[in-house]
C-alpha cells in the first residue's frame, strides 16, 4: 500500500471473494494497492458451497472470506474498512472519496480501480420473516446447492421470465416437484412459457403468502389463500440489485439491470476502471468472480505504467 498522499497503482472497492482475489494477485505482483471493504459481502450469506473445486466437503461463505483474508494478511495490511461514496476520473488517475466507519472522509488517488462491489438479492416480502435470504431461510443459488436439494419438494419465489426460468432450471436439473410462488402477482404467460411449465410439471400458485410455519430454524410450510403448502426448500428468484452506481456515474456501459459490461480483460468502457464478481454481467459464481479478478489484476499489472487512451500518448 502506498504512503498517504501517494498515488496507488490500484484501488479495489469491495472485500468479497473477487476483491480479495484481486488483492492477492496485486500483492504478489508487488503493486501498491488498497482494498476498501464495507463489511457486507454477499458471499457471507452462503451456508455451504460445494462449487469451490478444492473443498469436497463444502465450505461456508464466511470461511471463504476468512481464509482469503488470512492469505492476504501475509503480504501486509491493505484493507481499509469503510465505503467509497464517490469516484471521479482525472486524466491520469481516479479520485475516490472514502468514508470510514467513524464517518470521517478522505480522498484516495489511484491509477486504476477495480470495482468488486457485487450485488444484493431482492428479498421476498414474507410475513414476519424479514431478510429471509440473508438469514439462510430462503436460498438464492440453485447452481451452488441445488444438488443437495435434489428430488425434494422445492418452491421458487418469483414471477415474470426470471421466475419461470429459475423454476424450469430447477425442475429440469434437480427435482420433478417444483412450485412457483408469485406472492400475489398475476403471471402473464405466453404459449411458449406455459408449455415449458407444463413440460416440467411446474405448479403455479399466485395467491399472496398469509403466514409461515417455522420448524428447526427453517420455513416448513407456507399458507396461501387458506391452504397450507409444505416444502423442503425455498429459493428466491426475485433478481438482484447491482452495486454499480459508482461505475454508472462515470458513464460505464451496463445492461438494463445495472450489471456492468466488460471486455476480455474485465475492463469497463471507462478506461482504467475494471470490474470483477457479481457486478459483471454474466454468471454469478464465486469461481467466476475469482477468474475475473485474476484477469483484471494481471492486465493492470502489465499496463500500470502505461497511459490510458484518456491520457497524452495513450491508446
Amino acid at each position: 500500500m502506498a504512503a498517504n498522499g501517494d498515488i496507488l497503482d490500484c484501488l479495489i472497492v469491495g472485500g468479497g471473494p473477487a476483491g480479495l482475489t484481486t488483492a492477492l494477485y496485486l500483492a504478489r505482483f508487488k503493486r501498491r494497492f488498497a482494498v476498501v471493504d464495507s463489511g457486507s459481502p454477499r458471499a457471507s450469506w452462503i451456508p455451504t458451497s460445494h462449487n469451490i473445486p478444492v473443498f469436497a466437503e463444502g465450505i461456508s461463505g464466511k470461511d471463504i472470506l476468512a481464509r482469503a483474508r488470512t492469505n492476504l494478511d501475509q503480504y501486509g495490511d491493505c484493507i481499509l474498512p469503510g465505503m467509497v461514496t464517490g469516484l471521479r476520473k482525472q486524466p491520469d488517475r481516479f479520485i475516490a472519496l472514502l468514508e470510514d466507519n467513524s464517518s470521517s472522509t478522505r480522498q484516495i488517488a489511484a491509477r486504476r480501480v477495480v470495482l468488486a462491489t457485487g450485488a444484493v438479492d431482492v428479498e421476498p416480502d414474507l410475513p414476519n420473516v424479514p431478510n429471509a435470504v440473508q438469514r439462510g431461510l430462503v436460498r438464492y443459488c440453485p447452481i451452488c446447492d441445488g444438488y443437495e436439494s435434489r428430488d425434494r419438494k422445492i418452491a421458487v419465489i418469483g414471477y415474470g421470465a426470471h421466475g419461470i426460468g429459475e423454476a424450469v432450471f430447477i425442475a429440469r436439473t434437480y427435482s420433478r416437484d417444483v412450485t412457483l410462488l408469485t406472492l400475489g402477482q398475476h403471471l402473464e404467460l405466453n404459449p411458449e412459457q406455459q408449455g415449458r411449465l407444463d413440460e416440467h410439471g411446474i405448479k403455479v400458485v399466485e395467491a399472496p403468502v398469509e403466514s409461515l410455519a417455522m420448524e428447526n430454524d427453517r420455513i416448513s410450510a407456507v399458507n396461501l389463500a387458506g391452504k397450507e403448502y409444505r416444502f423442503d426448500v425455498l429459493y428466491s428468484a426475485l433478481g438482484l440489485k447491482y452495486r454499480s452506481d459508482l461505475a454508472i456515474a462515470l458513464g460505464a456501459e451496463h445492461d438494463p439491470s445495472g450489471s456492468l459490461i466488460v471486455d476480455s480483460h474485465c475492463q469497463t468502457t471507462v478506461k482504467g476502471l475494471y470490474a470483477a464478481g457479481d457486478i459483471v454481467r454474466g454468471l454469478d459464481q464465486i469461481v467466476v468472480g475469482m477468474g475475473h479478478a485474476a484477469v483484471a489484476a494481471t492486465h493492470i499489472h502489465n499496463h500500470c505504467e502505461l497511459p490510458t487512451e484518456d491520457e497524452p500518448g495513450g491508446a
